[in-house]
């Protein structure tokens, strides 16, 4: 059985691959099929989504273990198949490849193809460039661009200064603020 995989950008319009990857192969080869298939390097965090219809964030696989607490479920790459997580054509999936701007790819399970095997993952199509793996705010700003950091920037168009008064706060009483800070010593 082999999985073929299509990935887009929102970044770039004709940006197009195809992964076939063996269903029994880890995410990690997956995540090495994508870095090469789109001239990336593998020196960055990463992470895949397993998602809902709607491209809702369910299940994450990481590129190192991020939690040591065994109470709750963690994938890492080296050691969760593919299959594992994915099962159904059609499946979605995201692949967080700069962390800093959460800029990604999107995934999905276009086809099952039964009675053909493979080892791996590889890359069968290829059209576009892609955009580029990291964004350089500096780079940016020189070159005209904007971070669009206005009011909006943290989802309250109706930012008033009035919703911060001291009340706001709960407990927090006039003369809390004369008590001098006492700092802590290491």
């Amino acid at each position: 059985m082999i999985y073929r995989f299509t990935l887009i950008s929102d970044e770039v319009d004709d940006f197009i691959r195809e992964i076939q990857i063996d269903p029994e192969a880890t995410f990690y080869d997956f995540h090495e099929a994508i870095l090469k298939s789109a001239g990336y390097t593998n020196d960055q965090m990463t992470s895949f989504f397993i998602c809902d219809d709607d491209w809702e964030k369910e299940k994450e696989v990481t590129l190192e273990e991020m939690d040591d607490n065994p109470e709750i479920d963690s994938w890492v790459m080296k050691e969760t198949l593919v299959s594992e997580l994915v099962e159904d054509e059609k499946q979605k999936l995201l692949y967080v490849f700069d962390y800093m701007t959460e800029r990604c790819f999107f995934i999905e399970l276009s086809e099952i193809i039964t009675g053909k095997n493979m080892t791996g993952a590889k890359c069968t199509k290829k059209a576009g460039e892609a955009p580029k793996q990291t964004i350089d705010f500096e780079e940016m700003a020189a070159a005209g661009g904007s971070l669009d950091l206005d009011e909006s920037f943290y989802g309250d168009q109706d930012f008033d200064m009035e919703d911060f008064d001291k009340e706001g706060f709960g407990g927090l009483d006039e003369g809390s603020a004369d008590i001098p800070y006492e700092e802590d010593k290491f």
